[in-house]
């Protein structure tokens, strides 16, 4: 909830966009940045000024052909930007910023616990895989994520909204067993239950699925433990307006776009410690 306190803590004024990052927040971000190969010519691109121009995009929801002039040329940007996709970046910096947080909070840097949910969109005219998500009357893509007990993005993982969160979560706990080997509590709700999901996670080793059920009787707006933790950070993420919608013909770039809303949050909240 916004209040005068949290305006003046936030409020991004200076002489470039408020998507712009800071000297504190570019700190944060440099050194997991590429350097230069050594081979061919030197970069004269700004990586800040890359960024910036990424980061403009995620926040502003606008087109490619909309960046403004100021960026660096839209091809460049681009460039950098799948690049970068393919390379896994974006996740790998995620990762490690979260890893610096939960230090910074006095938690192991690789969590044990992490929350499940999924997110409907509806996608665009530009195509790529899609169904239709009749519990949500929505045509688009799921936005399958893990968060830690804290909300931080630990995974994601997009497919078709027409596939059902109990299948969709078993390749995305596959891939998170690997990046987080020490997790195996996954908080979740009720359509996660039942043995079909243990049995289809059997080949990647133990797991505990904890179903955070409502109490009987409940009627309406429920806030359920842990649940909310997961629904928060979809809030969080949808601060990038580029999100509002699946624009993307490739589930890999919009997986990429969700990695960069919150590598925008994760570097701000860093910056300030």
């Amino acid at each position: 909830m916004w209040t005068e306190t949290t305006r003046r803590q936030y409020e991004r004024r200076g002489p470039g966009y408020a998507s712009d990052l800071s000297d504190e927040e570019w700190q944060v971000l440099e050194p997991y940045l590429p350097a230069p190969s050594g081979l061919g010519r030197p970069r004269t691109t700004s990586l800040r000024a890359v960024v910036n121009a990424i980061f403009y995009l995620a926040r502003a929801g606008c087109p490619w052909r909309l960046l403004p002039h100021d960026f660096p040329p839209r091809s460049t940007v681009q460039r950098y930007f799948y690049m970068w996709r393919d390379m896994g970046l974006w996740g790998s910096i995620n990762r490690q910023l979260v890893a610096v947080e939960r230090r910074a909070l006095a938690r192991k840097p690789h969590p044990s616990a992490g929350i499940i949910d999924s997110q409907s969109a509806a996608t665009t005219e530009s195509g790529g895989p899609r169904g239709l998500d009749p519990a949500k009357r929505i045509k688009g893509r799921k936005r399958h994520i893990v968060t830690d007990t804290e909300g931080m993005l630990l995974d994601v993982l997009v497919h078709p909204a027409n596939i059902q969160d109990v299948h969709g979560a078993v390749p995305l706990l596959h891939q998170l067993r690997k990046r987080f080997p020490k997790l195996d509590l996954i908080f979740a709700d009720r359509v996660y239950r039942g043995d079909k999901l243990l049995k289809d996670l059997q080949d990647c080793g133990p797991w505990k699925i904890e179903i955070v059920q409502r109490p009987a009787g409940v009627k309406g707006f429920q806030l359920l433990p842990r649940r909310w933790v997961v629904e928060r950070t979809f809030a969080w993420l949808s601060r990038a307006r580029r999100l509002t919608k699946d624009f993307e013909r490739s589930v890999i770039t919009e997986q990429a776009w969700i990695y960069i809303a919150s590598v925008i949050l994760l570097a701000r909240r860093r910056a300030r410690h």
